[in-house]
């Protein structure tokens, strides 16, 4: 039996409440106008939308909020019930809790049962990773309709007690990089008039030897006392590395597809800031390519990224349009990405 064809029906995403911009996290931790221009110049992130607000540090919207909704909307734009999902993948690195897994909260509010639910833990190349996963179970011929949701509460982590002046450049910028979010897409072997055909989908680890450049801890009750950072980024090591392995990234999707940088209409690179993914878009050379991004608007939140990137894309896209999505994964040094169609 041929393998079917996977088709990307919907996305959907949630943004919880307002963007929050630079000046009003400088209010909040007592910055001058100089450290807001440096955060203009060195990470060009203009703003961001929180789970946690600013000022009381209350949780207003946890991680499950908002991968239903996202999941919600997707399925309504793919006209597609509950009951039809017979596969859900969720990515995320900030589970609201280590268990139960978050992707089976969220499918409970959604009503979906008696299906395959798996949940993968990872940043930047999660939804990829997610997407892979569905990606290869649907071409099995064993599931029909997918459900994939990536999502991250990143401002959790911040503390919210904390003097930014005395922390170090790996931790202070944590503080302005990170936005919460989530996204949502329905894959489906069932094409529908105007679908958009998921080609590729490439999820690797690279990083054999190399020192992670980004650290998340997780403190439980044994060590929750430590002196150590919650979270750590060595931006220099990512600044060098990340550009160079888009390119990698790039190269390899368009051989495999044996396609030519001139048949690639839109472009959706790494979403790290505003200023790193100018870096990358330099460096990828696509002239030709429309690039879609996000992060300048909405921080760099994570696994729900890729999907808020997909929004601004598939309504744009007509007949025959292609597109690559690029992602990198830091922590580990993942390479990730995939290959669209407009059928």
């Amino acid at each position: 039996m041929d393998a079917p064809d996977i088709h990307i029906r919907s996305v959907g995403t949630a943004l919880p409440g307002p963007p929050v911009d630079n000046a009003a996290v400088g209010r909040r931790f007592g910055m001058d106008a100089l450290w807001e221009q440096w955060v203009d110049a060195f990470v060009g992130t203009r703003s961001r939308h929180l789970a946690v607000d600013l000022e009381s540090g209350e949780r207003r919207h946890s991680l499950v909020d908002m991968g239903e909704q996202a999941a919600r909307r997707a399925l309504e734009a793919a006209g597609v019930d509950a009951a039809s999902v017979d596969l859900m993948v969720f990515a995320t690195a900030t589970p609201d809790v280590l268990m139960p897994a978050s992707v089976n909260l969220v499918a409970d509010r959604l009503g979906i049962d008696d299906v395959p639910t798996y949940q993968l833990q990872s940043g930047c190349s999660g939804a990829f990773q997610a997407l892979d996963v569905a990606y290869k179970m649907l071409l099995t011929g064993l599931h029909r309709t997918a459900l994939v949701i990536g999502a991250d509460t990143c401002a959790k982590h911040l503390d919210l007690s904390a003097d930014l002046r005395s922390l170090p450049p790996t931790e202070m910028v944590n503080f302005m990089l990170f936005g919460d979010g989530a996204g949502a897409i329905v894959l489906s072997t069932e094409p529908t008039p105007g679908s958009v055909r998921l080609h590729r989908v490439l999820n690797r680890l690279t990083g054999l030897g190399r020192a992670p450049a980004q650290t998340i801890e997780w403190f439980g009750t044994a060590d929750r006392h430590e002196k150590r950072p919650s979270s750590s980024e060595d931006y220099k090591a990512i600044e060098e590395s990340v550009p160079v392995m888009a390119v990698e990234i790039l190269q390899e999707l368009l051989e495999d597809l044996d396609w030519q940088e001139s048949d690639v209409d839109y472009l959706l690179p790494p979403q790290l800031s505003g200023q790193m993914t100018a870096k990358i878009v330099a460096e990828l050379g696509m002239v030709d390519a429309q690039e879609v991004s996000c992060v300048r608007e909405t921080g760099n939140n994570g696994n729900a990224l890729p999907f808020l990137q997909l929004e601004r894309l598939l309504p744009r896209m007509v007949q025959g349009d292609r597109a690559l999505g690029i992602a990198i994964e830091s922590s580990k040094w993942i390479k990730a990405g995939f290959a669209l169609e407009k059928v």
